[in-house]
């Protein structure tokens, strides 16, 4: 059985985190597998250059304070790999995170996908299993075309914006 620590290692080695693409391509045929086991309730995609994190956690604080189970995908992470996956505000389980890249890795078969791609389905795969009511998907790089807008969402929020990351999104 493969440990947290092995998946890390393991993703970083297919393709590195600071690889970047742009699109739907490699994540497409691999969700669609997935769909069958992933289905949100409600979705928040948050945007943007400065702010993302703080928005995730204030509007999951509400959310929380309703009663309702919160799920929170953000990026990068400060101290841990299970960082970027929490429920109501705590890491998700080492167990529960590498059986969730399993299952991903089982739907890819020989389909190369991101590292993040892959967190990204793994996001999903625990929080559809953990019947979580309000997804909160911190968009990584790329806006529109970065993998969490696979989903719909039931709400977007655009936090401030700035020219940054001009190499790979251009200069506009």
């Amino acid at each position: 059985m493969k440990t947290l620590s092995d998946w890390e290692k393991r993703l970083e080695s297919m393709m590195p985190p600071d690889q970047i693409r742009l699109g739907f391509s490699g994540i497409k045929p691999v969700f669609d597998r997935l769909a069958v086991s992933v289905e949100p309730k409600k979705v928040i995609v948050v945007a943007g250059t400065n702010g993302k994190g703080s928005f995730v956690e204030a509007i999951s604080v509400l959310a929380m304070s309703s009663d309702l189970r919160v799920g929170q995908f953000t990026s990068p992470h400060l101290h841990h790999f299970s960082e970027r996956i929490r429920i109501n505000g705590s890491n998700v389980s080492q167990d529960l995170l590498v059986s969730a890249l399993d299952k991903v890795d089982l739907a890819r078969k020989n389909i190369e996908i991101t590292y993040f791609e892959f967190l990204t389905l793994a996001s999903f795969v625990i929080f559809s299993e953990e019947n979580i009511d309000l997804w909160v998907l911190e968009i990584g790089l790329g806006g529109r075309l970065d993998a969490v807008n696979i989903l719909d969402s039931s709400i977007q929020v655009i936090t401030s914006i700035g020219l940054d990351h001009q190499s790979i999104l251009g200069e506009s």
